[in-house]
């Protein structure tokens, strides 16, 4: 790979395509991708909340998210998503 551009971010696509032409191995190439610090997705920003819940809900929480062998956090996501692809959407006018 030529040393002038060797230390350059790489940001666009057409940059990318040139030093992966000029490179003698691609890896070298992967460590200078710039790469974004968060992506979007549409409908998909996340939002904390809090929740209370009575002890007997989240051992069987627990007990689900064992059983799946993720945590529980993912284990109410799984829940609260096929719950409300359940839920029938409001019409838009």
């Amino acid at each position: 790979m030529s040393t002038h551009n060797a230390d350059k971010l790489i940001t666009k696509a057409e940059e990318f395509d040139a030093a992966l032409e000029e490179a003698d191995d691609f890896s070298e190439v992967l460590d200078r991708v710039a790469v974004p610090m968060k992506a979007t997705r549409p409908n998909l920003e996340i939002r904390r909340v809090n929740l209370d819940l009575p002890e007997w809900m989240v051992r069987a929480l627990d007990r689900e998210s064992r059983r799946y062998g993720v945590t529980r956090q993912a284990i109410m996501k799984i829940i609260l998503a096929e719950r409300l692809e359940r839920t029938p959407r409001p019409r838009s006018s």
